[in-house]
């Protein structure tokens, strides 16, 4: 006698599912197969087991004493596994449920939030849905509720939210290697920078809005930008082409600074630091939220 592999469980269902429904035509149709296939795989079991399952005559089939024994086996074996299959079920749906969903701001989004994920993966967090939009943006998914956790860059005063400060870099003004101010020989003022249109983000955007507030708080009101561009990309090739000063983050720019395609004009009498924050409801408790922000803070705390 052959032991019992995995695939005699579906002889066995369909075992019992025949004294269920007291034929072998019967169970055939109830699993959606034939009936001679099912005849097959009967016979197929019992001489597997070594054993007469059945007695199959013109009014259907009836358990041997040995079919009533290996039936009573049989019913645990098989309700266990559809116990397991359930709890895997809901488990692997529990699991896709299980999805955390952020929106940064751009610069957040493509300098840091690569680290940031990287660190999250590495300890087993949830599933991480990322949106990136300016700051702007990301404050209203966060209290719509369409995100549960965002990260900007602007020092607006945010209502209705929970902040916390995780991290932070400073702003550059950049030019074409062929532009006036790359061979000035004294760094740029706020009146200069303040008077001149420059390349910048649009509104709401977090490097343009932390921009114009270290301008307003010398007292200086920024002039009418000389173009109004959507990308950190676009700003960066613009400049780079000889268009105009653009004010970036010192991130987005470093490579280009260091390959000489823009060069960063050195600037006094104005505080070009600013600060990345999370954002949150307060009624978020998720635990996975909270563990997220405690990860970037700790990561933008190591020296570098």
């Amino acid at each position: 006698m052959t032991k019992l592999r995995v695939e005699d469980l579906v002889g066995l269902e369909l075992f019992l599912d025949t004294l269920r429904h007291g034929s072998i035509s019967a169970a055939a149709r109830n699993q959606h197969i034939s009936q001679p296939s099912a005849t097959e795989r009967l016979r197929l079991l019992e001489r597997r087991l070594g054993l007469n399952l059945l007695r199959r005559g013109p009014g259907g089939s009836a358990p041997t004493p040995e079919g009533e024994a290996v039936a009573e086996w049989a019913r645990p074996v098989l309700q266990a596994i559809g116990n397991m299959d359930d709890g895997v079920s809901a488990m692997r749906a529990s699991a896709g449920r299980h999805l955390l969903r952020i929106m940064a701001s751009l610069t957040v989004a493509e300098y840091v939030m690569p680290l940031w994920l990287h660190a999250h993966r590495s300890v087993g967090g949830a599933s991480v849905e990322l949106a990136v939009g300016n700051s702007v943006a990301v404050v209203r998914s966060v209290t719509q509720g369409d995100a549960q956790l965002g990260f900007i860059e602007t020092p607006r005063r945010i209502i209705g939210l929970r902040t916390s400060v995780v991290g932070g870099d400073s702003l550059t003004v950049v030019v074409s290697p062929t532009h006036p101010w790359a061979r000035r020989r004294g760094p740029v003022g706020p009146d200069l920078l303040a008077e001149t249109p420059l390349l910048l983000r649009e509104p709401g955007s977090g490097t343009r809005d932390a921009f114009e507030a270290a301008l307003l708080a010398t007292g200086r009101i920024p002039a009418q930008p000389l173009a109004v561009l959507a990308s950190t990309t676009t700003l960066k090739a613009a400049s780079a082409a000889g268009d105009g000063p653009s004010v970036l983050s010192a991130l987005a720019v470093a490579s280009e600074v260091a390959a000489g395609a823009l060069v960063a004009v050195p600037v006094t009498g104005l505080d070009l630091s600013r600060q990345f924050r999370a954002v949150w409801r307060p009624s978020a408790n998720d635990a996975d939220v909270q563990r997220f922000v405690r990860m970037a803070r700790a990561i933008s705390r190591r020296p570098a």
